[in-house]
């Protein structure tokens, strides 16, 4: 749910932030921001938002205001429909969290996501219909195994790297994200949690799997290394082209804040309509190691 909060905010603050320096980005209309995934096993999850100025002072209130309710939103796995219920959860402080997601009390007309199924996603606000699609994709690539090493050039003998031996299968086309959890702590994704087998296609291959971050806080210094006693899970996930381009796209702007050398750049998401975000999918599997003391 927090990587949700995050990939959220951060669309709503790039909303203006395209390229053409002669626009005037402290006066932009309210485009609709769409945050939604699914995922096998697990129900389609929704966040909706409305755009804000380049320049808007983000504050809890400005973010509690961005939220868009009473819209229709339905997802389709092109036999049956759902209708999704709009929830509210609560941040502390008088702040709330705003999600649709299946209805609880119809589940018999529910469902979860599927390996090799597609989905269309359908939203109704304000008078504006749209629309996007995307696949849940069979389980490609693959992690076979981990293991640990001491941190090379560190003096702390506590802090480990973990490797990971992945199999990717022969035909190009194949893309995939990858999360870390540590202990009992929320799943998260790579400083750059996308990649494609361009280079390692129909290989068996093996590299470092550097731990999630949450991008909510700040990074720490050692934010490459696992710590002796961390039980950790790799969570594995293949993607369509669509849902990769999305997080290719939005981590390099991501990268990119506050550095003035950057080339201009675009987040490109898969929603109709001139709305912003995305609709993506992980066909998810685990693997997890326990690093002794």
């Amino acid at each position: 749910m927090k990587n949700h909060i995050f990939a959220s905010i951060f669309l709503l603050v790039l909303s203006s932030c395209e390229k053409n320096i002669t626009f005037n980005l402290n006066n932009v209309n309210n485009v609709l921001v769409v945050d939604a995934s699914i995922e096998n096993n697990k129900a389609p999850i929704v966040v909706l938002t409305k755009s804000f100025s380049f320049f808007s002072s983000i504050n809890p209130q400005l973010l509690d205001s961005s939220f868009v309710h009473n819209a229709d939103v339905s997802i389709s796995n092109g036999t049956l429909d759902q209708q999704l219920k709009e929830y509210e959860y609560s941040l502390g402080n008088g702040y709330n969290y705003y999600v649709y997601t299946i209805d609880s009390s119809n589940l018999a007309a529910t469902f979860n996501g599927e390996i090799n199924t597609t989905y269309t996603l359908n939203i109704n606000s304000g008078g504006q219909a749209y629309t996007a699609t995307t696949t849940i994709p069979g389980f490609g690539e693959k992690l076979d195994s981990l293991w640990w090493k001491t941190a090379p050039y560190n003096p702390d003998i506590d802090k480990i790297i973990l490797m990971g031996k992945f199999t990717d299968p022969p035909g190009l086309g194949n893309y995939c994200r990858y999360f870390t959890q540590k202990n009992s702590e929320a799943f998260l994704p790579g400083r750059n949690s996308v990649f494609n087998d361009q280079v390692i296609d129909g290989t068996t291959y093996s590299f470092q799997i550097d731990p999630g971050i949450d991008r909510n806080s700040s990074v720490p210094a050692d934010s490459n290394y696992f710590k002796r006693g961390d039980t950790i899970t790799v969570k594995l996930c293949n993607i369509d082209k669509a849902t990769y381009t999305f997080w290719n796209t939005w981590e390099f702007a991501y990268q990119s804040i506050g550095n003035p050398f950057a080339q201009p750049n675009k987040i490109i998401g898969n929603i109709s309509n001139g709305a912003l975000g995305a609709f993506y999918s992980y066909a998810a599997a685990f693997k997890t190691i326990i690093i002794p003391y």
